[in-house]
């Protein structure tokens, strides 16, 4: 049988780091084969179809991200239960993550396919472009289960400790999603709804691996008994998935509206955003994959009420977050059309990218430390912060957009982005010190305090 990964004892940069690592290759890996995705069909099918796929990407955060951090909250308690030892409860809120979240994954395919055709026309779709963004919606969205179980699975490996079993699980999808993206689109001139059917099929493929590995772990010897409703414990989960749930897709309605604007502009704006909030997602993968490192560390040493050993643990991820920054922000601020023209076609989105990658790139060091202090907050569960900064985040860009696209045109597209990662960072940033600090000065209890950092 096999074991979960305890990160309450050890050296804290030896353990964060041999997370961290597999874990950053599976996120790398998922973003590479979006990239892939996109410019198959951008190079397959034309920038329209490019365009059409991009453009309802930020409803597609909005369903997945909800799912996502459903999966995050929920994991929380599992993680917060193995660092506790308290392996009888980590049963029952891993049996009962699974239950909701098939009754969650019914719930939002229901949702998401009945309301795809209103919402593209509330976004101000081009009618160029609507045909295929229908086509391609219905079929991810007919597909969300597998999106979810994928989810799901890799948060609980994450929550155990394991990061290398989603790595290979990754790997071997993002092999079948590119063989199969090429075979249906080049080889059998399916259209967009090829790119859609490979990345379902792949996502089923990672949920089955990870799956098999969960089922190996032998404190998750799961009864029946486990399944059994339990109302406190249902209560639980939900307190930290749902404001996590709520935060990514109130984070998810901010993109939409600027999606919307950008629509206004017409498709050469629409492309070249899709095509650069790809490379943004994937630059911002470094950092991210060190926010769910640090989640996963701050729930088991919470739980273990070693609450010194998350100073350390921010001090190792926060230097991961700055060194993501200088690289990578770098080359978005030095070589933004050469990473345009690797998705697009057409001259007018490859020049348009010079307005919007570099400005994104200048401000990436405030979200890669948002990711830490928010994943850190999250890992506290205190998921509360983490969600009002959401609502933060889409005043902001609801605000800045509005108010600078008709002065300075695209641009204020990216000053959107900076000015919300700006705002959640300081706010969660603020909140994640004041949790530490609270439960490290602590009072003794009787001659032994409740910190360690042993």
């Amino acid at each position: 049988m096999a074991k979960a990964n305890d990160l309450t004892n050890g050296r804290v940069s030896t353990l964060i780091l041999k997370f961290y690592f597999p874990l950053l290759l599976t996120n790398m890996l998922q973003q590479m084969y979006n990239i892939a995705d996109t410019a198959i069909v951008g190079k397959g099918l034309g920038d329209n179809a490019l365009a059409a796929v991009g453009n309802i990407s930020s409803l597609t955060f909005l369903i997945f991200g909800f799912s996502m951090g459903l999966a995050n909250g929920f994991s929380v308690i599992t993680a917060q239960s193995f660092g506790a030892k308290d392996y009888s409860k980590l049963r029952r809120s891993v049996a009962s993550s699974f239950l909701l979240c098939i009754i969650i994954a019914l719930f939002l395919t229901a949702l998401s396919t009945a309301f795809l055709k209103p919402v593209l026309g509330l976004l101000r779709t081009d009618e160029t472009i609507l045909h295929d963004g229908l086509v391609y919606g219905y079929c991810i969205f007919g597909g969300l289960i597998a999106t979810i179980a994928y989810n799901l699975c890799s948060c609980i490996l994450r929550a155990l400790g394991d990061s290398k079993t989603p790595f290979i699980a990754i790997i071997i999808s993002t092999f079948v999603n590119i063989i199969l993206d090429t075979f249906f689109i080049f080889v059998l001139k399916t259209g967009v709804e090829g790119a859609a059917a490979a990345t379902i099929f792949s996502q089923i493929v990672s949920a089955f691996i990870c799956w098999l590995k969960i089922r190996k772990i032998d404190i998750l010897n799961i009864s029946r008994e486990d399944f059994r409703g339990n109302g406190a414990l249902y209560i639980e989960l939900f307190k930290n998935g749902l404001p996590m749930a709520l935060m990514n897709s109130i984070t998810a309605v901010g993109c939409m509206v600027i999606q919307y604007f950008v629509n206004g502009l017409g498709v050469a704006y629409t492309t070249t955003y899709s095509a650069c909030s790809k490379f943004i997602n994937l630059f911002m993968q470094p950092a991210c994959t060190a926010g769910f490192a640090m989640s996963a560390f701050t729930s088991q040493n919470y739980g273990a009420k070693k609450y010194l050993r998350i100073r350390e643990g921010l001090r190792v991820c926060l230097a991961i977050a700055t060194v993501s920054y200088i690289v990578l922000g770098s080359v978005m601020v030095f070589f933004p059309t050469k990473l345009a023209g690797i998705m697009v076609s057409g001259a007018e989105p490859i020049a348009i990218s010079k307005t919007y990658l570099p400005i994104c790139g200048i401000f990436l060091i405030s979200v890669n430390y948002l990711f830490i202090f928010r994943n850190g907050c999250q890992g506290f569960g205190k998921p509360l912060v983490p969600m009002i900064s959401g609502v933060l985040e889409m005043a902001l860009r609801v605000g800045v957009i509005a108010l600078f696209l008709p002065v300075i045109g695209f641009s204020a597209t990216a000053y959107a982005e900076a000015s919300a990662w700006i705002g959640a960072m300081i706010l969660n940033m603020a909140a994640f010190e004041h949790t530490l600090k609270s439960n490290i000065h602590q009072p003794v209890i009787g001659h032994k305090k409740v910190d360690s950092a042993a």
